[in-house]
């Protein structure tokens, strides 16, 4: 049973996980807090020591025998606490000295989920300013040699002998193709920047329902796609053909990753929307925000490139360009939203942020 000190009364309300410990690294006290960020009740931790409750507790440990000792006042420092069978937790951890013999050390734990979400928005929009910088490169150093390629092999293939016209003129069709080929690339690669931005009135679950109606036609068979909408959802201005293939792009790149459980027949997608609220997107505050999820059961994105999948031309898939999610992310964000992932095997999410009014 919690200690019911009157001074300790205050600490269930706060929103922060503290802990105190005795001399032993004992669990004396956990607030409400505490409980729901370890998932499990004060009964059960009070029978642990705190060496106990991490895989990798080492430092956490030395931490308390320091403040045991009175070595400093308080520390703050930034963790990553593992957990066996569950998600490591990212906390920002605060150590204090208690002038108690019987429960010399508080243990403060604050899970650092907004700032990790500040901090990888700021990649991503980083990130994005690389691309945009990679992709303007690119072109110059590509299209301009490029139609010069194609046409000295269309002034070669006007000069070729009558006699070996047919077998010569197969290789100046390569290079005519080839050219053909790379320019087709660099013009996806610059179809976001070229295009206008049109703005309209946009209802989200027309967007999907028409991108799901391209899926399916494309997978007619071994595929189903779960519709899981809140209708309540307002429209917002928006230009409605860049989010379709924005999300074309998502739905497609995780229909062709479910090719194996499409051939099993039990491949399956989920569109789901929702409404976030006070949600903080490059730094600004939205009091709404579209929350739109596409979720599939196939193998997951190899962590190896996980970090990457938004970079152009970085593809998990042999023959693919590296192109559609980074046309997604690309027309997102010219809606001042962002594309967050979650991936691991049999689950992976990808996740539409847009501001609404």
């Amino acid at each position: 049973m919690k200690t019911t000190l009157p001074s300790l009364d205050g600490l269930d309300l706060l929103a922060s996980a503290v802990i105190i410990l005795d001399a032993n690294g004992g669990i004396v006290y956990a607030n409400a807090a505490a409980e729901n960020l370890l998932e499990s009740s004060f009964k059960v931790l009070s029978q642990q020591k705190l060496s106990e409750l991490f895989l990798n507790g080492k430092e956490l440990a030395t931490l308390f025998y320091q403040a045991v000792a009175h070595q400093f006042a308080d520390k703050r420092l930034d963790l990553v606490l593992e957990r066996m069978g569950r998600e490591p937790l990212q906390v920002h951890t605060i150590v204090t000295a208690l002038d108690s013999a019987a429960t010399p050390v508080l243990l403060e734990l604050r899970e650092n989920v907004q700032q990790l979400k500040l901090d990888r928005e700021e990649r991503l929009l980083d990130q994005s300013q690389a691309n945009k910088e990679l992709i303007r490169n690119l072109a110059h150093e590509i299209k301009n040699p490029l139609g010069g390629i194609r046409g000295a092999a269309q002034l070669l293939e006007l000069e070729l002998p009558e006699r070996h016209l047919k077998e010569l003129r197969e290789y100046t069709q390569v290079i005519i193709k080839e050219a053909d080929r790379l320019q087709t690339l660099v013009d996806r690669l610059l179809a976001p920047h070229r295009r206008p931005h049109i703005v309209g009135d946009v209802n989200i679950h027309e967007v999907c329902e028409r991108v799901r109606s391209l899926i399916l036609a494309e997978f007619p068979n071994g595929l189903t796609i779960r519709r899981d909408y809140d209708l309540s959802i307002p429209e917002f201005r928006g230009d409605k053909e860049q989010l379709i293939q924005a999300l074309l792009n998502i739905v497609h790149n995780a229909a062709q990753a479910l090719a194996d459980r499409i051939r099993a027949g039990d491949a399956e997608l989920v569109l789901a929307t929702r409404v976030a609220r006070q949600v903080t997107l490059a730094k600004v505050r939205y009091r709404l925000a579209l929350d739109l999820h596409i979720i599939d059961n196939g193998p997951g994105i190899s962590p190896d490139i996980q970090d990457r999948i938004f970079y152009p031309l970085v593809s998990g898939r042999e023959g693919g360009s590296g192109l559609g999610l980074t046309l997604a992310q690309t027309f997102v964000q010219q809606h001042m939203g962002v594309i967050e992932c979650e991936s691991r095997p049999g689950y992976t999410d990808f996740r539409i942020l847009i501001p609404l009014p």
